[in-house]
This record gives C-alpha cells, sequence and structure tokens, in this order.
C-alpha cells in the first residue's frame, strides 16, 4: 500500500493564507506522483464551500480532479 499524504485545514478563509497554500502543496505533490487527502475541519470547512474564496473552488475542482481526495 502507497504512501499518502494528509494535510489539515483548520483557519477561517479570510484570516490567514493557509488555503491557497495548502492547496498549492497539495497541486505540487499531486503532479509527483502522490496521493493526497485534504481533511477539513472547523473554519477550514468555510474554505471550501462555494461563495467563500473566489478562485478556492476552481481550484479546489481542479485538484479534485486530478485525485485530491477530501474529508470534512
Amino acid at each position: 500500500m502507497g504512501k499518502e499524504i494528509v494535510m489539515f485545514l483548520s483557519t477561517t478563509p479570510y484570516s490567514f493564507e493557509n488555503t491557497h497554500t495548502i492547496f498549492k502543496l497539495a497541486d505540487a505533490a499531486l503532479r509527483k506522483g502522490s496521493k493526497v487527502r485534504l481533511v477539513a475541519s472547523s473554519d477550514g470547512v468555510f474554505s471550501i464551500v462555494k461563495g467563500q474564496l473566489p478562485q478556492s473552488l476552481s481550484m479546489l475542482e481542479d485538484l479534485v480532479g486530478r485525485g485530491l481526495k477530501v474529508d470534512i
């Protein structure tokens, strides 16, 4: 069984740049062929819902299309 990178997002969408950073890290890992899972919890869930951050939803959809697994 291969290894999986698990990323945890729990901060609010507008207070930190964590959402953008975690998406860029997930993108890089997927490009290298790694399995990646994003766990969104607490305020981090608001970072991945429609209407919160303009580019976040489209970035997330692209990552999911390339293999990112998302748990809420």
